[in-house]
């Protein structure tokens, strides 16, 4: 006998997982993946907010969908809303100036370093969960320096992954919850379901809130509640049936003209002419006769509506599928 020897094929590729997970998805923004592989430091400017990059890393996110710093410190006592203005108008930088005046504060003692954290990394991807929403206009990057870092507070960074990874974790639970995204832009509203179920005290004020209006972001600023948390209140109450988005009015088109006569007014009828006014002028594109003289020619028989209303002869392409169709069917 003889033995054949077959050589193995070659193996695939596998791709290493930790690798992978540093490197994240890169399928949210491939700009923004682009720029934490290079360790751009600028901001990120997209069509529904920015992103604030250094050495690659995100250190704030601003998004007008999404309420700011300001609110979730000063919503619910945890800051005076007098304090936080006296110590945002001693920054001197526009971009980060919300995150510089928490750090006056820190040390001032008016606020503790895990309050101002917390409140900045959940403003930080509250807002980045929009800025990172799919868009209709390309973003734009725009170089700068890297902040100085004046804190220890200060050197806490996001890698792009990790807030990649989280923008898509939320995207699906609200996919889950209610598959409809229109609830979290459009003006929402309270129906008149004769069953409501049973609501938790969160739901039942985003529900008060609900005056066809105020949007969903327009309800989270209002109470002083992160936007996407109030998304997840929304979508719950839309598949529960108790709030409905209210979608703008679809312009009626316009009705077809009825058949001849219907709909046109009669034309008036001609008015003597007088003598002692010159004749009138003749109509553009047809020639002028006298009221004495023979009319217009009028059509020949045959040539009026009443040639418009003769059967027309018959296709001969469907006589000859007529006669096809005869001819399978007596088979």
């Amino acid at each position: 006998m003889t033995a054949v020897h077959t050589t193995e094929p070659p193996r695939l590729p596998v791709r290493q997982k930790v690798a992978a997970a540093e490197r994240g998805w890169g399928g949210v923004s491939p700009m923004l993946t682009r720029l934490a592989a290079e360790r751009a430091t600028g901001i990120l400017f997209r069509e529904h907010g920015t992103l604030h990059l250094a050495d690659g890393l995100v250190v704030h996110a601003e998004s007008p969908c999404a309420p700011g710093l300001e609110t979730l410190l000063t919503a619910h006592g945890t800051l005076a809303v007098e304090v936080w203005r006296q110590a945002l108008g001693e920054t001197d930088d526009d971009h980060q100036a919300g995150h510089l005046a928490g750090l006056r504060l820190v040390d001032a003692g008016l606020l503790t370093l895990g309050a101002f954290e917390l409140c900045r990394l959940t403003a930080l991807y509250d807002a980045a969960y929009f800025v990172l929403a799919p868009s209709s206009t390309p973003g734009r990057f725009r170089y700068g320096t890297a902040p100085a870092p004046g804190h220890r507070a200060a050197v806490r960074r996001v890698p792009v992954a990790a807030l990649e990874r989280e923008t898509l974790r939320r995207r699906d639970l609200l996919h889950r919850i209610w598959p409809d995204p229109v609830t979290d832009e459009a003006p929402l509203a309270r129906t008149d379901l004769p069953a409501a179920p049973a609501l938790t005290r969160r739901q039942r004020a985003v529900l008060a809130h609900a005056d066809g209006v105020r949007t969903a972001p327009d309800i989270a600023r209002a109470l002083g509640r992160l936007a996407f948390h109030t998304l997840v209140d929304v979508r719950r109450l839309a598949a529960a049936g108790v709030l409905a988005p209210l979608r703008p009015a679809v312009p009626e088109p316009p009705e077809p003209p009825g058949p001849a006569g219907e709909g046109r007014t009669a034309p008036e009828p001609a008015q003597p002419a007088d003598a002692g006014q010159p004749p009138p002028l003749p109509i553009r594109g047809r020639p002028p006769y006298d009221a004495g003289g023979p009319g217009p020619a009028q059509p020949a028989p045959g040539h009026g509506m009443s040639a418009l209303t003769e059967p027309l002869p018959p296709d001969p392409h469907i006589t000859l599928l007529k006669r096809l169709r005869d001819a399978l069917e007596a088979l």
